[in-house]
Formats: structure tokens, sequence, C-alpha cells
């Protein structure tokens, strides 16, 4: 990645805001993106078929995407108690998914399970046609084709061909910021609700909303559609708050269940333990890699800013960057869990996007996109959960 990255407009909101890039336009970035995941897919199909292993199992039936099947079937009230006296609830999972898995599974013949895949699939082009809307957006069409192609080859990009809410977030908080960027703050309050309503990180895309529209108000430059959008963004995210808390009978009763699982917010205690175990351990080698990876993202967030981002994008990436790193979960799931900040690859898609670099964009995807195949594989094929 290069620090003579393209500079960007930091406009919040254009007065004539521009139409949504059209399928014809946004046609190389569809089917870049096709391409990519259509390689990480082969690879796990041929890996899968060498050890005797169901390929489609591994991305539909195995970790969370059993929990939303069992929540798309039976609905909520699911406990397992683990040998050690903690108690995993589905409560813990968003219902967006799974209420979509069990529309899907009663229009059409399929069982929830290979409607979670398709929604998956289905959304993953929806996400990169965001992420490529955003990217031209702010960075010129070129930049926007290898912005949507960059995500599909990141180091989990096997999850977003999974039965995961992976990609259904970043589809909607992607046109969310679309919106915010072209200035249509009902759309953009509307999708945010959405993306609450699916995974815990959408608060990182409520701060965005809201820290726009209060930089507005300094300016004098509030309308009502802004304040609208900005008190329906976070209704979602509310909503399945308020229904756990209900059905649990205590206001915190979401974040219990959260903990219970190991997923509280710990301000990144979990992660220094876990690097400092590493480094005075038996592979001080691993806990030195971890804190280079730490630094690494923290240089990639630092050219998002010397990029000039427009804000919306600078707070929703340090948002999820933050809350992926300052939670208690498993340590395996956090380059997962900060895939949907997907403007951290903007500063190197708009490197590659010279035309002078057009052979080296080519290398460099198709380097990234086997190495992301065969990790995915590799990943898929194992015991943990990704």
């Amino acid at each position: 990645m290069s620090d003579q990255s393209v500079s960007v407009p930091r406009g919040d909101h254009p007065r004539s805001a521009p139409p949504a890039p059209g399928i014809s336009r946004a046609a190389p970035a569809l089917l870049g993106y096709a391409a990519v995941r259509a390689l990480g897919t082969a690879i796990l199909l041929v890996a899968a078929a060498v050890q005797g292993k169901d390929a489609l199992h591994r991305l539909n039936g195995r970790w969370d995407s059993v929990w939303y099947v069992r929540i798309a079937e039976n609905g909520y009230g699911y406990d397992v108690t683990l040998p050690d006296g903690s108690v995993h609830s589905d409560l813990a999972f968003f219902p967006l998914l799974p209420a979509l898995e069990r529309g899907v599974s009663e229009v059409l013949p399929v069982g929830a399970a290979t409607a979670g895949l398709a929604i998956g699939w289905l959304a993953a082009f929806a996400a990169a046609w965001g992420v490529y809307a955003v990217g031209a957006h702010v960075a010129g069409q070129r930049a926007g084709v290898l912005l949507a192609v960059l995500w599909g080859v990141y180091p989990t990009a096997f999850v977003q061909s999974m039965a995961y809410t992976e990609t259904l977030f970043t589809a909607l908080a992607a046109w969310s910021l679309y919106a915010v960027l072209t200035d249509r703050w009902i759309a953009a309050g509307t999708l945010c609700a959405l993306a609450g309503l699916t995974r815990p990180s959408a608060v990182a895309l409520v701060a965005a909303l809201g820290v726009t529209a209060l930089v507005r108000l300094l300016r004098r430059d509030l309308t009502w559609r802004t304040v609208f959008g900005v008190v329906i963004a976070p209704l979602g995210w509310l909503g399945h708050v308020a229904f756990v808390a209900v059905r649990r009978g205590s206001p915190t009763a979401y974040f219990e269940v959260q903990a219970a699982w190991g997923n509280e917010i710990d301000g990144g205690v979990a992660l220094a333990r876990f690097v400092g175990g590493h480094l005075t351990g038996p592979a001080p080698l691993a806990g030195a890699a971890l804190i280079a990876a730490i630094g690494l993202l923290v240089w990639v967030l630092w050219l998002c800013v010397k990029q000039r981002q427009p804000l919306p994008l600078l707070v929703y990436t340090a948002g999820i960057v933050v809350i992926s790193l300052i939670g208690a979960a498993y340590f395996g799931s956090r380059p997962r869990l900060i895939m949907p900040a997907f403007p951290l690859l903007l500063p190197a898609a708009a490197a590659l996007a010279g035309p002078a670099r057009r052979a080296a964009a080519v290398a460099v995807v198709a380097l990234l996109a086997t190495a992301s195949g065969v990790y995915g594989a590799f990943t898929l094929l194992g015991t943990g959960p990704p």
C-alpha cells in the first residue's frame, strides 16, 4: 500500500446528489468480485474433495449458521449450558437474517439453511455493489472497482460465501454510507436501522451518521431530513436490545447475554492478555506478529485519514475497528469482525487505480485472491470457527 494515495474530497453532503450507479456502470466491479469469489470457492471445493469432506456443509451448516437456522425454524428461546456452567442463549443473535431465512423457506421449496446461503450470496453482491458505489463516489470509477474486488480477497473473505451476517451487514452499511454521502438521509437512517437488526457492530454506523449530523448542526446546515434519518438510525439495534430486555425481564439482559458468550466490552484487556501470553510463552514470534498486525491496522487507519476520506467513512471505519478490538470475543474471529470496515482498503484501491498500474493491480489481486482462497479452505475445513 503506497503512501502516495490519491487525495479524495472531504465534502459530506453534495447538494446535487448523483444517482446511484446502475448495473452497467457497476458491472466491472461485480464481475471482478464474482471472479475472485469463484476462485475462492473453487479452491475450497478442490480441498474438500481431496479430504473427503462436504464443502457445502462448511458454508451453511456450522458454527453461527446453525444458530440462525434454529431461530428461523423455531424462533428464539434456545439455550446451551456448557461444562463450565456458562449459558449460551440464541438471544445473542440479531433477528434480520433468520427472519429472511424463514421468509424465503416459506415461499420457496428450500430449507432455512439453503435459504441462508442464498441470502448470503445475494447480499455479497449487494455489498460489493455498495462498496463500489462508495469507492467510485469518493475516489473515481477505477478505484471503486478495485475497492469492491479487494474486499472480495480480504483474508477472511470466505465468510462472504457463508450463511453468516457479514455480507448482509456490509451491504446495508455500504449503501447507508453512500446515502449519507449523497445527502439521502432518510434512506441512510432506514438502512442503518436494518443494519442494527443484523449485527451489534451497527453502533459504528449509527455513530457515523450521528457525528456527521452533529458537524452539520455546528455548521448551521441541518435539515429535517438529516434529523429524521439520525433519529431512526439506531432503532434496529435498540429494538433488539429492548426485545431481549422484555424477554428476560431485565433492562441489562442483552449485555448479560453477550457477556455469557464472552463478548463483553473490556476495553481491550482480553486482547492485551492474548498478545502478552504469546510474547511471554513458548511462541514469542507469534506475539510479535500480532503486534505487527495491530500496528499495520493503525497505519492503514492513518492512511485513511491522510487520504482525507469523508467524515462518515472515517467514523464508521474507526468504530468497526475499535469495537472489534475492545471486546473479549474469541480472538480468531476479530479479522472477520473487522471485514465490514471496507474503507480500510480504499488507500490501496486508489494507489492501484492509475492506468500505469493496471498490470500491478492484476498481479496483486490474483495473488491475494489465491492466498485468501487457500486460507479460507484451510479454515473452513478445520475444526475451529472463523
